[in-house]
């Protein structure tokens, strides 16, 4: 059977080179964030039990207890979910090929005046889908170890047209300078540029499958009872690595991420988890935080729910300020807040952090400021 191999090294050439070698033996690749401390990376590897591992020195170090993988599987890419734990998405080659596709297709790539930019981390679908999108359709592709705002621009001049990042990541970058800009990993700012594309998807759709509220092409979307988001394609996951198949019978996986129908575009509201339900309301984190992430004294900002015993549930503003010794109070981040949204969006609280705490995506761990 074929053999699941770890490739733990950082993004670059070499990188692309042992993915391919994977392939073309016939098994399939574990990317492994180089970042990681040894116990979490130990953990990892027990979790995923691959046979081999390859590090940046290119050797070959036999792992025991490694699992095979079936046959067509090209990748398992581990993921936390809402969880923490992590869980391997098995992609087949299949899947691989279809979001290539349907992507490539969307944005009109063209892999003769076309190249992409890889500079988030390879150990996560967002930055790992940017390089085999360009392996399945031959387009040109230079891939960085990290994201870095000068070597980002400078790839930009040198020809780059498109690249995928986070939303910190546009932030410290001229937009402009590409062609297209696929924008993932939490809810858009309030105003992006009009060659921004903001997409949803996750590791198990293997990558974004809504670009600017439309589903891809072959992609089905489609709302449960409760709002709940089900995807169905040809890009999902076979399975996880415990072999467990999260689809339903006719292949609808549930993202557990709840959202609306306007018009013919989804509008995704937020994880069900994080939704905040105070004096009876319901406050979902991504408009509040639109709203004020938009203030010059605020780099950055994370909303959640706090248990009150008045309330139920008290909104809570998580901000890095510019200025750490004058902060905004809490009745100006209110009546900011009001200005645009019902009462019960304000904040009733705020912590201030030196940084908020991300998950390796660069979402925002919101299970870390509960």
């Amino acid at each position: 059977m074929a053999e699941l191999v770890g490739l733990a090294m950082p993004g670059g050439p070499a990188f692309v080179d042992a993915l391919r070698r994977t392939w073309d033996d016939g098994d399939a690749a574990l990317p492994i964030d180089p970042r990681l401390p040894g116990p979490a990376r130990d953990r990892l590897v027990i979790e995923m039990a691959p046979g081999v591992i390859i590090d940046d020195s290119a050797d070959r170090r036999p792992i025991a207890g490694g699992r095979p993988v079936e046959a067509g599987d090209a990748l398992v890419v581990a993921t936390s979910g809402t969880s923490g734990e992590p869980k391997g998405v098995v992609l087949t080659h299949a899947a691989v090929d279809a979001s290539a596709r349907a992507t490539s297709a969307r944005l009109r790539v063209d892999p003769d005046r076309d190249r992409w930019l890889a500079c988030l981390p390879l150990s996560h679908v967002g930055g790992l889908s940017v390089v085999t999108r360009a392996l399945v359709t031959g387009t040109p592709l230079e891939v960085l170890p990290r994201f870095d705002t000068d070597k980002v621009m400078a790839a930009a001049r040198a020809g780059a047209t498109l690249v995928s990042l986070v939303a910190t990541a546009l932030a410290r970058i001229d937009p402009g300078a590409f062609r297209t800009v696929l924008l993932g990993g939490a809810r858009p700012p309030v105003a992006v540029p009009g060659n921004v594309v903001s997409t949803y998807g996750m590791t198990e759709t293997g990558s974004g499958i809504v670009y600017d509220g439309r589903p891809l092409d072959g992609a089905e979307v489609r709302l449960d009872g409760a709002g709940v988001i089900e995807v169905r394609g040809p890009m999902l996951l076979r399975a996880y690595r415990d072999d467990t198949e999260p689809t339903d019978q006719d292949g609808w996986f549930s993202t557990g991420d709840v959202g609306r129908w306007a018009g013919d575009q989804l509008v995704v509201d937020g994880r069900r988890d994080d939704l905040i339900i105070s004096g009876g309301e319901n406050v979902w984190p991504g408009p509040v935080e639109a709203v004020l992430g938009v203030r010059s004294d605020i780099v950055e900002v994370a909303v959640t729910g706090r248990d009150d015993r008045e309330w139920g549930q008290r909104v809570v503003a998580h901000l890095v300020v510019t200025d750490p010794a004058a902060p905004p109070s809490l009745d100006d981040l209110r009546t900011t807040v009001t200005e645009q949204l019902p009462l019960w969006h304000a904040p009733k609280e705020i912590v201030l952090h030196r940084a908020l705490p991300r998950l390796g995506s660069g979402k925002v761990s919101r299970a870390d400021l509960r």
